[in-house]
């Protein structure tokens, strides 16, 4: 009997992988399969004056990174030799017909458990440049993350000159204390979590903090070269200004998609954004400051103050010099952010739907909630005795305990609902207002609202930052589509004032909503699935800022979701 069993599952599997094949070779046009084997597995570091055991994959902080071309299929497989629960999310791949390896927790698999493996295998449809790969499970991310970098074909050039050179710079933060045991402590005192204890560059947190005088990333340049960097920001919670000292930065991707060149000597990069950007190694022979700091755009939000530094070292200066200092903007520097964002382009034109079907107004923001608690002083530390939370149209995400994908797929009920709303039920003045008695009383709905999409509806997302509680930019995430930023201001969102670029905006995946502003942007709903959308702030994410798109087949297996893979994981 045993035997039968496995021979059943094993003729499954061949089932379930030959269709999906046939789907991707439709898409990758016979181009390479790429293996990766994943181990999640803990590791020793000593970071700080102090020592901790962190989460990592192969041992790596950053991870591996993941190489491929456009087209290319990725297999990989990844074993949980944690106690914790685990999954990978795909930052950036549109996962074209493979929802099911999209990733995040709850909504598109369960967690892969202690012990257990799952294999991800997706094509990278029509899609190249910086992506990253990271955990999606409670804050794993800080440590569990790494580059993916998609090459264009074959003889296929990049358009501008090629760099000398390519290197990664990957944005992170580091807490001295269990990533973990932050996130479950933060949620039960019901206020804010503390902010991280030092900002890093490659891991490397720089000579600015305690003993880390030698634990600094330094990236050797030859005078007179060009250098294409990939910047990742890969933090859990905080945004960050990037800047080398005397060195200006020519942004030509952003997100994974090419933009016009645009020249600056500062970018700032949400938590889940990335881009690339080459610089000339033309200053005189000497050793330079690569530096990291925090945008602060929330006024109530506690930043960690002290800088990474990296060295932008020319060979041939003197190993003992000095570096010279990077200016950064002022920390709250909101101008600084949006020259950045007014200079994105898409490289060519592109041609943006005007005729909209689904047209859906978001609000985005953080709430309190009144105390319920019987001892308010251990659970009840936001404002007011009140306890922290974030939501979209007033409505706080509640992760089920099954994935939604497995419970639409096999239509279980119960476990969540198809009536998130197109509109927030009260219009009000969002930036400087609310309909209650700000900033005490903003209590938000619980629920697992989705929001179902017939196949091949062009959507159009209006995302209005609001003042309740806190102002700060957000970096809103969609799974499983990029979308053009179509338009963008401060204040409230007004159709008949609001200007929109139809012509050349980016094409993105990630987008920072503006500090008491909003954010136009707008895709074609034609990937089937279940598709998160949430902000990319870990702890916004904890406290329930996300809602989830269900985006229903079409006609036919190249407009229909497959089916799940045989090993997908169990609750």
């Amino acid at each position: 009997m045993a035997n039968f069993v496995t021979l059943f599952i094993l003729w499954l599997s061949v089932i379930c992988t030959t269709y999906n094949v046939k789907l991707m070779a439709h898409y990758a046009r016979g181009e390479s399969t790429r293996f990766y084997d994943f181990k999640v597995q803990t590791k020793r570091v000593t970071k700080l004056c102090n020592s901790k055991d962190i989460v990592t994959v192969n041992g790596m902080y950053p991870g591996p990174v993941v190489y491929a071309q456009e087209d290319d299929r990725i297999i990989v497989k990844v074993t949980n030799k944690t106690p914790f629960n685990v999954t990978i999310h795909w930052h950036g791949i549109r996962q074209r017909l493979s929802c099911w390896y999209d990733g995040p927790s709850f909504i598109t698999q369960c967690p892969i458990q202690a012990g257990q493996s799952f294999t991800y295998n997706f094509t990278v449809v029509n899609q190249k440049g910086t992506f990253f790969w990271h955990a999606h499970v409670s804050w794993l991310r800080g440590t569990v993350h790494g580059a993916m970098i998609v090459y264009p074909k074959n003889r296929v050039p990049f358009p501008f000159k090629a760099p000398y050179q390519e290197q990664l710079i990957i944005l992170g933060e580091y807490w001295l204390q269990d990533l973990q045991q932050i996130e479950h402590a933060t949620l039960v005192n019901g206020g804010a979590p503390p902010p991280a204890d030092a900002y890093t560059i490659n891991s490397h947190p720089g000579p600015n903090y305690n003993c880390s005088i030698n634990d600094v990333y330094q990236l050797n340049v030859i005078p007179g070269r060009t250098y294409l960097l990939r910047l990742i920001n890969a933090g859990l919670n905080t945004e960050n200004f990037f800047s080398i000292a005397n060195h200006n930065l020519t942004i030509v991707e952003a997100d994974g998609e090419y933009t016009k060149p645009f020249t600056t000597d500062t970018v700032m990069l949400g938590p889940g954004q990335t881009l690339n950007v080459l610089v000339s190694a033309d200053r005189p022979v000497g050793k330079y400051s690569i530096a990291v700091a925090p945008y602060k755009s929330g006024r109530i939000v506690k930043y960690q103050n002290v800088s990474a530094i990296a060295y932008f070292n020319y060979i041939g200066a003197e190993s003992n010099s000095s570096y010279l200092p990077a200016k950064l903007p002022k920390p709250d520097d909101k101008l600084a952010v949006k020259t950045v964002m007014d200079g994105l382009r898409s490289l060519n034109q592109v041609s943006v739907f005007k005729e909209i079907d689904k047209n859906i107004f978001i609000t985005i923001g953080l709430n309190v909630k009144k105390c319920h608690s019987k001892t308010p002083k251990q659970n009840c530390q936001a404002m007011n005795n009140g306890v922290l939370t974030a939501s979209m149209n007033n409505i706080s995400f509640v992760h089920p305990h099954i994935s939604i994908l497995e419970a639409y797929y096999k239509k279980i009920n119960g476990l969540y609902t198809e009536d998130f709303p197109d509109a927030p039920s009260k219009f009000y003045d969002f930036v400087n207002g609310a309909p209650n008695n700000i900033p005490y009383d903003t209590e938000s709905l619980n629920g697992t609202r989705t929001k179902v999409l017939e196949y091949g509806t062009k959507v159009q997302l209006i995302l209005q930052n609001t003042g309740t509680v806190n102002i700060e930019n957000h970096p809103i995430h969609i799974h499983g589509y990029s979308f053009y930023v179509v338009g963008y201001g401060t204040g409230n969102y007004n159709p008949l004032t609001a200007q929109f670029n139809l012509v050349d905006p980016p094409y993105m995946n990630t987008i920072g909503v503006p500090v008491g502003g909003w954010a136009a942007v707008r895709f074609v709903a034609d990937n089937p699935g279940v598709w998160y959308m949430h902000c990319h702030i870990d702890i916004h994410q904890s406290w329930g800022l996300g809602m989830v798109f269900i985006v229903k087949n079409g006609k036919g297996d190249l407009e229909s979701l497959p089916h799940p893979p045989p090993d997908l994981p169990t609750c």
